[in-house]
């Protein structure tokens, strides 16, 4: 934007240094047909009046010289004037040329910009149907992992009656253990007895023998 507003800038700067230039060669003219007409009027002066001749001569060398001096001060001016007009005609020149360069380096900028904006949108348009698909099977996989749970869950409890059941078990089989030892402590006090018994009808049969054989003995 600096760079639009000073185009104008400079170009009224030229525009104002050429109509110096014009203003000046205009006054130039005025002041030198002035300084002819005096020279003039003076050459006539001169020939009417023989007295004044050397006064009207050496007013007519120094307006000579003033004239001479204002030509070369004004040609100065001038050249000076047009080399400024020639800078300032090069530098806008130049400026045109740096802001076409501009121009085109914006363009450049913008296509570039484009082409960003249309990757951003096929980007966004490629997140979205991955994050579609990957919603979908974050969902395919939470309703998978449901089902998992409740398979976990039914296993569990599974798992937990089976451990009721072996503790029902366990107990039986204690309370089973428990009956048989006290079936073989009682087995065993039954033997103990029996035993006793054997030993005692034994002693009796011996005895009984004994007397037999006495009874024998005696007849």
């Amino acid at each position: 934007m600096k760079k639009l507003v000073k185009k104008p800038a400079k170009k009224d700067a030229v525009a104002e240094l050429k109509r110096e230039m014009v203003r000046l060669k205009r006054e130039s003219n005025v002041k030198i047909k002035r300084f002819e007409s005096q020279v003039k009027s003076q050459e006539e002066d001169v020939q009417r009046k023989g007295e004044k001749i050397e006064k009207l001569r050496t007013d007519l060398e120094k307006k000579t010289k003033d004239l001479s001096k204002l030509k070369k001060e004004s040609s100065s001016k001038i050249k000076e004037l047009e080399s400024k007009i020639q800078e300032l005609t090069d530098e806008l020149g130049k400026k045109e040329s740096d802001l076409s360069a501009s121009k085109k380096l914006l363009e450049e900028k913008g296509r570039e910009l484009e082409k960003v904006r249309e990757n951003l949108s096929r980007t966004k348009k490629e997140s979205s149907m991955k994050a579609e698909a990957l919603e979908s099977k974050v969902e395919e996989i939470t309703e998978e992992l449901g089902k998992k749970v409740k398979e976990l869950q039914a296993a569990k409890e599974l798992l937990d009656q089976r451990d009721v059941d072996l503790n029902r078990l366990r107990e039986e089989v204690e309370y089973k253990n428990k009956q048989l030892a006290a079936k073989d402590m009682e087995m065993e006090g039954y033997k103990k007895v029996t035993e006793e018994k054997i030993f005692q009808l034994e002693a009796k049969v011996e005895e009984l023998e004994g007397r037999f054989s006495e009874s024998s003995s005696t007849s």
